[in-house]
C-alpha cells in the first residue's frame, strides 16, 4: 500500500474521506490515461524507427498480441499537443459599450466548444472558463488553452510579446496585423484591404509561461474568424502538427477564407512554416 493510499485510509472524518478519495480517484484516472498515451507513443516511435511489432515485443518482454493491442487502443499521443491529463479552455468576454454588458461572441463560444469537444476526443479532462473583460487571467497554470488576441489583455499580449518570430502590432492606418520577423511579410485580414474579403490570419503558438515553469497553448486571430480557422486546424491535422513540433514551443500563421454569412471557415492553410522557439519541451 503507497504511503499516499494509508494517509487516505487513516482519515477519520467521512466527509473528509469521501473528497480525499475523489479527489485521488480523479488524479490516479488521469495518470492512467497519460501512461496509456505515453506507452501507445513508445510503440509507434519504436515502430517508425524500423522496429517490427515482433522485435519490440522480445525486447520489452510482451506478446506480439500485446503490442499490437497498445498500438491500436488507448488515447492517441497527439493528444499531448493540447495538454497532460487535463486541459483549462479560456475565451474571452467583451464589453458591450452600446447596451452596457458584457457578451460572449458566438465565434468565440464555437471556438471554445470545439477545442473541448477535441480534447475530450483525446481523453483529456476538459473544464471552460472565461477571459475578463479586464484581461486579467493566470497564466501559470498547466493545460492552458487560450483564446484571447493581445489587444484584449496586458497577460497576454506580454505573454505573444515572447514570441521571438511573429510579432503582433498596429499599422499606421490602424489595423493589428502580425509580422513575420524572418521575411518581413506583414498580414492583415482581408477586413482591411480594398476591396475587402472574407479572409483573416490566425495565429496558433506554444509559448512560454510567465512563470518560465511550462508553456501554454494561444490561439488568436485579428478578428474571430482567425480563431475559428485555427481551430479548425487543429482538429482537421492535430495529427500532422504533433509530428512536426510534438511539445516543444512554436508558432505559425493560418490563412483563413471564410463564409461572410455564417464566419465558418471554408478553407485554411499555413503561412509561414511551423517556427520552433527551441528545443526544450514543455514542463
Amino acid at each position: 500500500m503507497s504511503d499516499e493510499l494509508q494517509r487516505i485510509t487513516a482519515i477519520g472524518d467521512p466527509y473528509l474521506l469521501l473528497r480525499e478519495v475523489t479527489t485521488r480517484l480523479a488524479e490516479a484516472q488521469q495518470e492512467v490515461t497519460e501512461l496509456a498515451r505515453l506507452r501507445r507513443r513508445v510503440v509507434q516511435d519504436l515502430h517508425a524507427q524500423g522496429l517490427s511489432y515482433a522485435q519490440i515485443a522480445t525486447k520489452a518482454g510482451l506478446s506480439r498480441g500485446r503490442i499490437h493491442q497498445i498500438r491500436h487502443t488507448g488515447p492517441a499521443p497527439e493528444g499531448a499537443f493540447l495538454g497532460r491529463g487535463a486541459v483549462i479552455v479560456a475565451t474571452p468576454l467583451r464589453r458591450d459599450d452600446e447596451r452596457r454588458r458584457t457578451v460572449v461572441a458566438v465565434d468565440d463560444v464555437s471556438s471554445g466548444k470545439r477545442l473541448e469537444d477535441l480534447a475530450r476526443s483525446y481523453g483529456l479532462d476538459v473544464t471552460s472558463e472565461h477571459v475578463p473583460v479586464s484581461g486579467e487571467i493566470d497564466l501559470n497554470r498547466d493545460g492552458l488553452v487560450v483564446v484571447c488576441g493581445p489587444r484584449m489583455s496586458q497577460e497576454m499580449w506580454d505573454t505573444y510579446g515572447k514570441d521571438p518570430v511573429l510579432r503582433w502590432g498596429q499599422a499606421d492606418d490602424g489595423p493589428w496585423t502580425v509580422t513575420d520577423a524572418r521575411t518581413g511579410t506583414v498580414y492583415r485580414s482581408g477586413q482591411e484591404t480594398d476591396p475587402a474579403r472574407p479572409y483573416d490570419v490566425g495565429y496558433l503558438g506554444r509559448l512560454r509561461r510567465p512563470d518560465g515553469q511550462g508553456s501554454l497553448l494561444a490561439i488568436a486571430g485579428i478578428h474571430t474568424q482567425g480563431s475559428l480557422g485555427v481551430v479548425q486546424l487543429l482538429t482537421s491535422d492535430l495529427n500532422t502538427l504533433w509530428g512536426q513540433v510534438g511539445e516543444n514551443r512554436f508558432s505559425t500563421l493560418v490563412g483563413v477564407e471564410y463564409d461572410p454569412e455564417t464566419n465558418e471557415p471554408v478553407s485554411v492553410e499555413l503561412l509561414c512554416p511551423l517556427y520552433r522557439h527551441d528545443e526544450e519541451p514543455m514542463a
